[in-house]
């Protein structure tokens, strides 16, 4: 499958560098079959249905990014994935320079020191403290990991509250669940008197979900496990929701990602924990899924290939269309859609 089919323009003024505020405000294109809506995301609620289930994430982004010394040179560290209790596996901008033993000091009175590189490119930094007091660490002195088309620079501030949906509640992502940055306690109150319920997993965001794209056949790309856990609440209500006639609405492709992870072939969810490396092209069968919520994807990544699998290729590809046209913001601190699950021949041109 030619990654050169998931493919976009986009203006370059329409990267989104903040949330709207309030966040509820940000625009909503809902898609219905081939009929394009323009709303906003406070107008979700009549969109959905009585009975409706909404599934959103509660991962917390950990301030994981350092603007860190090596000497008198300066190195940029974003921490990906916990080894033990004392080392992380980081992505660090020059690592070929990093030899083992290097001392990084991250501020002052905090440190690593480079254990050495492992076969993705990552380096392992063995860190002065461990378990609660390096957690401690890392919340104080590390910034915010926005994404680099947000803002090359130093993150400010206030993305410690800008990155993080009001869902955040477990800590150990890299990277926020964008969809649910969207919400706020004035939407959950509109949603629970409309009758729609919610339920939450938890997938931290890390690699697997924003790793770019490097192989012309998107196929061919190797995608990293995240960890997820599906409580034994939001499988029943799941089931429940099937039962009544109900549909299951995902706030993001991190919720798509982890339901179809644990889904038997008949659609009930499993409930349990562990890590998916779960791919998702044109062509995959959903068995949970009947709406998702979600923001505009960057071209040719593995993220709107999945949208595109999700909501048909031509159908997506004519919605960015007109987002684009209509002044839509777009990534992760841009605008939303609502998209309906599409099974049939909606595919990629060499795939019909």
């Amino acid at each position: 499958m030619r990654l050169e089919l998931f493919d976009y323009e986009l203006p370059t003024e329409r990267i989104a560098q903040h949330p709207v505020e309030p966040r509820d405000l940000a625009r909503l294109l809902v898609v219905r079959h081939d009929r394009f809506e323009d709303r906003r995301v406070l107008d979700l609620p009549w969109h959905l249905a009585a009975g409706d289930l909404l599934v959103v994430n509660d991962t917390r982004v950990l301030p994981a990014r350092f603007y860190a010394r090596r000497g008198d040179g300066r190195l940029e560290l974003t921490l990906t994935t916990a080894v033990d209790e004392r080392r992380w596996r980081a992505l660090a901008k020059g690592a070929r320079r990093l030899r083992p033993g290097d001392l990084i000091e991250l501020a002052p009175g905090f440190s690593a020191t480079v254990e050495g590189r492992d076969r993705e490119g990552e380096v392992v930094l063995a860190f002065d403290r461990e378990g609660t007091a390096l957690l401690e660490a890392i919340r104080q002195h590390g910034a915010m990991p926005v994404p680099p088309y947000i803002r090359r620079r130093e993150p400010l501030a206030r993305d410690r509250v800008d990155y993080q949906t009001l869902f955040a509640r477990r800590e150990g992502a890299i990277a926020a669940p964008t969809a649910g940055l969207h919400f706020t306690e004035r939407l959950l109150r509109a949603l629970e008197e409309r009758g729609v319920r919610l339920a939450t997993i938890t997938l931290h965001v890390g690699l697997g979900t924003f790793k770019p794209v490097r192989t012309a056949d998107l196929e061919a790309h190797d995608m990293h496990a995240e960890w997820f856990e599906v409580p034994a609440t939001t499988a029943a209500a799941i089931a429940e929701t099937r039962r009544q006639g109900g549909a299951v609405v995902a706030v993001g492709t991190t919720v798509v990602r982890t339901l179809e992870s644990v889904a038997r072939e008949d659609g009930t969810v499993v409930p349990g924990s562990g890590e998916t490396a779960l791919y998702i092209l044109p062509g995959f069968r959903f068995r949970v899924v009947d709406r998702l919520l979600t923001n505009f994807h960057l071209p040719k990544s593995t993220l709107f290939a999945m949208v595109c699998a999700f909501a048909g290729f031509r159908r997506v590809h004519a919605a960015y269309r007109h987002a684009i046209a209509q002044g839509y913001r777009f990534f992760s601190y841009g605008d939303a859609c609502l998209l309906d699950r599409q099974d049939g021949s909606d595919q990629p041109p060499e795939e019909a």
